[in-house]
């Protein structure tokens, strides 16, 4: 990175077990960003990660609360700054990328550069997480707009502006998805850049379940749908009742024509009730949405309360 940026760089580290890798992680990115103070939030750890990342020189505190989101969660509230790098601390995220990301979120004056990861060794970007990150998002692509193609990225650059106005709802590996919704939700200014992935070094494990973990942002995402496009969700509902109601009500239907009787009353009663379902979920729909609307202006607006950044300022 040329030039030397007046801005406080923050790199946020959350860790559990991560003995065998933080030290690298802790030195790859105080080599790249050596005015940046790097942290490290330790999530109960049992090895000797506190320890390790206490000589390495980064500043270690802990949260209690088990599971990536709470750790975000308690970072972005703590720690003070004007650009914020959270990275994982498995150090298969390529430091030296930290300065192309940050020129960028400067130059363009963007609240997030996403890491969109690039590798060709299967061990570290297995494909079974491959194609769940694919499938999702694209889901997420589909709703709320194609912008990310590397939603479960664990290595993004933040503006103050986004990290003090996000939520931060979720407790899980599912955080990565409520970031990317949150900046895509209220059309914040962002940007993607390939960097390069490689795997764990020895004595590292990963502790993203595949298939657990891959349920919870599935559910994750379909309560953000819910959320933040309540119209949309009812209005599958509204669909699939009223088409079930019909498809049940017509051989009944028929047999009154034929001989204006109707000998399955229960299942005409079953119709009609998953029709008024229908129109109760359709109704749902347009209220939620209003609501909705007045949410995401109140949101905006806090994301508004903080300045965005200045042009990058270079010194010889």
């Amino acid at each position: 990175m040329t030039g030397v940026y007046s801005n406080r760089i923050a790199v946020l580290i959350p860790c559990y077990n991560e003995e065998a890798a933080i030290s690298a992680v802790v030195e790859n990115f105080r080599h790249a960003l050596p005015s940046a103070i790097i942290y490290v939030y330790d999530n109960n750890s049992t090895d000797r990660t506190i320890d390790v990342a206490k000589i390495a020189g980064a500043v270690v505190r802990r949260e209690p609360l088990q599971g990536k989101g709470h750790v975000v969660r308690r970072m972005f509230a703590d720690v003070e700054a004007d650009i914020y790098v959270l990275v994982d601390g498995d150090d298969t995220y390529d430091a030296a990328s930290a300065p192309v990301l940050i020129e960028q979120l400067l130059a363009e004056r963007l609240d997030m550069v996403n890491a969109a990861r690039v590798t060709k060794i299967e061990a570290a970007y297995r494909p079974g997480h491959r194609f769940g990150n694919v499938l999702l998002t694209t889901m997420v692509a589909r709703i709320f707009g194609d912008r990310i193609h590397d939603m479960l990225s664990g290595y993004r650059v933040f503006s103050r502006r986004f990290v003090k106005s996000f939520p931060a709802l979720s407790s899980g590996f599912e955080i990565e998805t409520e970031l990317t919704v949150h900046a895509l939700e209220l059309n914040m200014p962002v940007a993607e850049i390939k960097t390069p992935y490689k795997d764990r070094p020895a004595g590292s494990v990963s502790k993203l379940r595949t298939f657990h973990d891959g349920f919870r942002i599935l559910i994750t995402i379909l309560k953000l749908i819910k959320q933040e496009r309540p119209m949309a969700f009812f209005s599958v509902l509204f669909a699939i009742l009223s088409l079930g109601s019909l498809v049940i009500i017509w051989p009944v239907m028929l047999t009154f024509f034929q001989t204006g009787l109707v000998p399955r009353l229960p299942t005409a009663v079953l119709a009609m009730g998953m029709m008024l379902l229908a129109f109760l979920s359709l109704g749902c729909g347009l209220i939620l949405e209003t609501v909705t609307r007045g949410r995401q202006e109140m949101k905006r607006l806090r994301y508004l309360d903080f300045p965005a950044l200045p042009c990058p300022h270079k010194q010889a």
